[in-house]
């Protein structure tokens, strides 16, 4: 649902986002919602103390890259005079792609007893999962872009911040 959201807001800050774009925007957190279970899968068959001291660190990572990246949406907004359709570029993506999907490493514990084909297999069915809600939450958002014209970019970066700090309070 983080990425859905954030696709949500992607779609109102580029209203005028072409079909290719939205294909590898929902391609970008469908990979990254697929990875990350994985490497928890890999972290507790390996390195498991490790890694459980990391785990402190996932809601502030998420608070940080979210929170960066909404506030550069709002930014760029307001200095744009709050006008819709500037593409978050490819590396803000992959950031978006990382923090909402950083949680999903703690479904890699959860699969820990899996096989590793069942663990491709359950990681298979979230990234489809994720790319149909995220290219969903993209139309919806482009749809409503178009509706709020001026306010969508502004609108959208608050949309990121939120959910940056809704993943931070709901896995402390």
């Amino acid at each position: 649902m983080d990425a859905f959201s954030v696709s949500l807001a992607n779609g109102l800050g580029e209203p005028g986002m072409k079909l290719r774009r939205m294909m590898l925007t929902a391609g970008i957190f469908a990979f990254f919602q697929a990875l990350m279970p994985m490497i928890g899968w890999i972290c507790v068959r390996t390195a498991v103390a490790g890694f459980r001291g990391f785990e402190i660190y996932v809601p502030w990572i998420a608070l940080i890259l979210l929170t960066f990246v909404g506030g550069k949406m709002i930014y760029d907004g307001i200095k744009g005079g709050g006008v819709g359709g500037a593409a978050v570029g490819i590396p803000a993506l992959l950031l978006q792609g990382v923090a909402t999907s950083i949680d999903a490493l703690s479904a890699g514990f959860a699969t820990s007893d899996y096989g590793a084909a069942e663990a491709l297999t359950a990681s298979s069915l979230i990234a489809a999962v994720t790319f149909v809600i995220c290219t969903a939450g993209l139309i919806i958002g482009r749809k409503a872009g178009t509706f709020l014209a001026g306010k969508a970019q502004i609108t959208g970066g608050i949309i990121l911040i939120a959910i940056g700090i809704e993943i931070f309070f709901s896995t402390r």
